[in-house]
């Protein structure tokens, strides 16, 4: 290939980007995994490019999607030390973002059924979790960046046969996060909002029983560590365990040296920054992000230490 093609193809490449990246970073649940994926994406490109153009987008994500593949099933060969949680990305203050399937005239939507800002959601990436990477290739494409069975069928090199029954299968996968579903309007966001500054307000005073009553009864604590720094290596339940265990980290790490909230993954959440302590297992950076419930009251809190999962965060700058 010379010159002025590889940089045709390049040019060309360039503009499925940020739908590349959001496919990657949907598969795999984390920012910095997304960036190399799409890197990779690229590379192949240029050393094996497609012969038309024309069919570059079908051909850039069937190779985004096997290396996807690939990443996750490496991921799971070699295990995970503690929870696995998602790397926080920011979304900025906007409700919802445009959904990528077409509304119909009834006001009905076409197959497509998850709003792309819901589809970044914890909530969603978790519940992705549970299907295997074939099946969240095709539930991705499907049901949120709303490609036909034929267009799946095309850029996976699969039966349309084939495709409909992965999909069916991902959707019963995703059937417990269906009943309960995280669409994060600006209602969700402002409770969500709330909850979280009351809670740490409880915290920091010292008021264990104001910070417990903000809690579900099956509240569920999950810090991801990854081996690399110190936390809970099993989920902390219920709302003394929980708030006790706030408040020791608490006391471990003292106050923030800078920290701001931030909307990430479409709800509010704290970006922190801490002073390096004696114990240097401690995590100097870190976002903490809830869920709540219809009444406000916080059912899951997840902690993000690792310095990886940060990559995709601005960190405060302490004054």
């Amino acid at each position: 290939m010379d010159s002025q093609a590889r940089g045709a193809l390049g040019q060309a490449a360039r503009e499925h980007e940020r739908f590349l990246w959001g496919l990657c970073y949907r598969m795999t649940g984390v920012a910095a995994d997304a960036d190399d994926l799409v890197q990779d994406v690229y590379a192949r490109a240029l050393a094996t490019p497609p012969e038309r153009l024309d069919t570059l987008r079908p051909w850039l994500t069937r190779v985004a999607v096997n290396l996807a593949r690939d990443h996750l099933r490496r991921r799971r060969r070699e295990g995970y030390v503690g929870p696995w949680l998602p790397s926080p990305v920011e979304t900025g203050d906007e409700e919802v973002l445009p959904a990528v399937e077409a509304r119909l005239p009834g006001g009905g939507s076409t197959e497509g059924r998850y709003e792309l800002l819901e589809s970044v959601s914890f909530a969603f990436l978790l519940a992705l979790e549970a299907l295997s990477p074939k099946q969240r290739a095709v539930l991705l494409l499907r049901d949120v960046f709303d490609y036909s069975v034929l267009e799946v069928a095309e850029a996976l090199r699969m039966s349309e046969a084939n495709v409909k029954v992965v999909h069916h299968r991902a959707r019963s996968a995703m059937a417990a996060y269906d009943q309960s579903r995280c669409v994060p309007t600006r209602d969700v966001q402002e409770r969500t909002r709330a909850s979280l500054e009351a809670f740490l307000g409880a915290l920091v005073t010292g008021d264990v029983a104001a910070a417990e009553a903000l809690l579900a009864s099956d509240v569920r604590a999950l810090s991801d560590g990854g081996g690399k720094v110190r936390a809970a290596l099993v989920p902390i339940v219920g709302p003394q365990r929980v708030v006790l265990f706030m408040r020791r980290l608490l006391e471990m790490r003292g106050p923030p040296v800078a920290w701001e909230a931030r909307m990430l993954n479409g709800l509010p959440a704290v970006v922190a920054v801490f002073h390096p302590g004696a114990d240097p297992l401690l995590a100097l950076n870190t976002v903490l992000r809830v869920d709540v419930d219809s009444s406000g009251r916080i059912h899951a809190l997840h902690s993000v230490l690792v310095d990886r999962k940060l990559m995709g965060v601005r960190m405060p700058v302490p004054e």
